[in-house]
């Protein structure tokens, strides 16, 4: 009998001063009309360092084995929310996200190890560079142009200035399951840098 696979990625956590504020930015856009966009819950938002897709569960020990080697030379380090942008840009809106500031050369150095140390396991490296954001919400696929050319420049104005540090410590291999109401995510394994 084959195993189930499971959906799951590699996360930084949130702590939740900093979802708070995700939470409140949310409503300040929300408040400027109606924008039909899917807002992820505040409480799942997360970092993504790697996102693995469907793995069978057996690998979950080598997986966190790999992920112990990445961080070993890699001590806790500290970044903080800094602006609100949109993918792909602002004239045709998919994602709007909020970025990232602070020890950024550690946190890519970091998901560099993760992504090189999966290889052995068949993982392909990703081939975009990394871009550090947190995703608040995604444009419905019925969107019109126009709209997400409304929307763009909707973010472009709104300023966000809040500055939340995350104390970067540990790193996490975690499940997702889709439902209906959203994904419901299970931490499988916690990896505490040095």
């Amino acid at each position: 009998m084959a195993t189930e696979k499971i959906r799951s990625f590699i996360a930084i956590e949130l702590p939740q001063e900093t979802k708070s504020a995700l939470s409140r930015l949310q409503e300040k856009l929300k408040s400027k009309g109606n924008i039909l966009v899917r807002w992820v819950d505040p409480g799942n938002i997360h970092l993504t360092l790697k996102f693995l897709g469907d793995i069978n569960p057996e690998i979950t020990g080598r997986i966190t084995s790999i992920l112990e080697d990445a961080v070993r030379s890699t001590p806790p380090f500290s970044i903080e929310l800094s602006g609100l942008g949109v993918f792909p840009n602002k004239k045709r809106v998919n994602i709007i996200w909020v970025g990232l500031g602070g020890e950024l050369e550690k946190l890519g150095h970091l998901q560099k190890r993760i992504d090189t140390g999966l290889m052995q396991l068949g993982f392909t490296p990703e081939a975009k560079p990394f871009t550090t954001h947190l995703t608040l919400a995604r444009v419905r696929d019925y969107v019109r142009p126009d709209d997400r050319m409304v929307l763009g420049n909707l973010i472009e104005g709104t300023s966000f200035e809040q500055k939340c540090e995350i104390n970067v410590n540990t790193i996490f291999l975690i499940k997702s399951q889709l439902t209906q109401e959203g994904p419901i995510y299970t931490k499988i394994s916690s990896i505490t840098l040095k």
